[in-house]
């Protein structure tokens, strides 16, 4: 095998992930959170556990964001980022877009385009 090879392997850029909050990683009435979609949160943390970097991007704003963030908290899920881009992203784009940037969006009512 070849030694350069083995010790120069590329560092992977960890991914923008932006996620929901209702429906997506809770059960909702809202503004009531229910339970948990658990295999969900499994996969965002997965996402924290490879590097990657979260965004909590939802439509709640004011004591209702403040609840999910400490229900998101509780449930062992931490942001890099709510509801806006990551620094180092608007610094390397040297943009702030009202659209949220990343590589995978979760959101229960994504639908997939082709």
């Amino acid at each position: 095998m070849n030694m350069l090879k083995l010790f120069s392997k590329k560092k992977k850029e960890p991914k923008v992930i932006a996620v929901d909050f209702d429906g997506t990683l809770a059960v909702t009435k809202y503004p009531a959170i229910l339970k948990p979609k658990k295999r969900m949160i499994r996969k965002i943390k997965k996402h924290r556990k490879n590097g990657d970097k979260i965004i909590l991007w939802t439509c709640r704003s004011r004591q209702d964001l403040i609840d999910a963030i400490d229900w998101c908290w509780d449930n062992g899920i931490y942001f890099d980022a709510v509801n806006e881009n990551l620094s180092d992203e608007i610094i390397k784009f040297k943009n702030d877009p009202r659209k949220i940037g990343a590589d995978i969006y979760y959101d229960d009512k994504a639908r997939r385009v082709r």
